[in-house]
C-alpha cells in the first residue's frame, strides 16, 4: 500500500509533464501590385495569397499525418491589410477563415521583434516545437517579414539572422525539430546561422523559390539546392 501511496505522484507528474508537440508556421507579407507593376519580369506577388496558400498546403499536410497537432500560424498582418485595401478586398478575414477551417491558431503580428515574441510563445511550458516552416520573402540573411509594401523593392520588418541567439529561444524548440525555409536564398547564409546559435538545422535553398506549384496543392520548390 505504501508502495502504492508513492507511484501515484510520480505517475501525476510524469502525465502532467508530457510534451505536447507544436508545428509553428509563419507567413510573411505580401507586397503591392501598384509597387511590383514598375519592376516589370521581376515582379513579385502577382497573386496575393502565394504565402497564404503554401501555409495552408502544409497545415493540409500535417493534418493528413497527425490529425490533432496543434499549429500555430503567426501571419505578419500589415501586409495583408494594405494589399486587401489595394485590391478592395478583406484578406485579413479570408486568413481568419482558413485557419478555422483548419482548427489552428492563428496570431497576427506587425514587427519582426514580436515574431520572434510569438514563436517563443508557441514552445512554452510542456508544449515544444517540433516542426517550424517559414513561407515569404527573404534573403540570404534574413525573413524579411514586409518586402515591397511599404516601399518598392525593400523590406521594413524583417528578422535577421544576427537576432537568432539573442532573440529566438532554443528552449521553445524540441532538440530535433524540423525546421525549414520556403524563402528565396536562405540557405547561403541564415542556414548556417541558425544551426550554430539553436543546435538543429533550418533548411534553406540556395537560389529563388517558386510558389506557382502551392496553386495545385504543392509546397514551392527551389530553383538550388536545399542545404542545412
Amino acid at each position: 500500500m505504501n508502495g502504492m501511496r508513492l507511484m501515484i505522484p510520480v505517475l501525476m507528474l510524469l502525465f502532467c509533464s508530457v510534451v505536447q508537440a507544436v508545428e509553428v508556421i509563419l507567413c510573411g507579407g505580401v507586397a503591392l501590385k501598384s509597387w511590383e507593376h514598375f519592376r516589370g519580369e521581376s515582379a513579385h506577388d502577382n497573386w496575393w495569397a502565394n504565402f497564404v496558400r503554401a501555409s495552408t498546403v502544409q497545415m493540409d499536410m500535417t493534418r493528413r499525418k497527425f490529425p490533432d497537432k496543434k499549429i500555430v500560424w503567426i501571419v505578419f498582418r500589415p501586409s495583408y491589410e494594405t494589399r486587401g485595401r489595394e485590391d478592395g478586398k478583406d484578406y485579413v478575414d479570408m486568413i481568419r477563415q482558413q485557419a478555422a477551417k483548419r482548427n489552428v491558431q492563428l496570431v497576427f503580428t506587425d514587427t519582426g521583434d514580436r515574431t520572434f515574441e510569438a514563436i517563443n510563445a508557441a514552445g512554452r511550458g510542456s508544449d515544444k516545437i517540433t516542426s517550424f516552416y517559414y513561407f515569404g520573402h527573404s534573403n540570404a540573411h534574413a525573413f524579411m517579414l514586409e518586402y515591397s509594401n511599404d516601399m518598392i523593392g525593400a523590406s521594413t520588418q524583417w528578422m535577421h539572422e544576427n537576432d537568432i541567439a539573442t532573440k529566438l529561444q532554443k528552449t521553445s524548440f524540441a532538440p530535433n525539430a524540423r525546421c525549414r525555409s520556403f524563402g528565396c536564398y536562405t540557405g547561403n547564409s541564415m542556414s548556417a546561422t541558425w544551426a550554430k546559435a539553436m543546435g538543429f538545422p533550418l533548411w534553406g535553398n540556395t537560389e529563388a523559390t517558386r510558389y506557382h506549384p502551392v496553386s495545385n496543392g504543392c509546397l514551392p520548390m527551389g530553383n538550388g539546392r536545399w542545404v542545412k
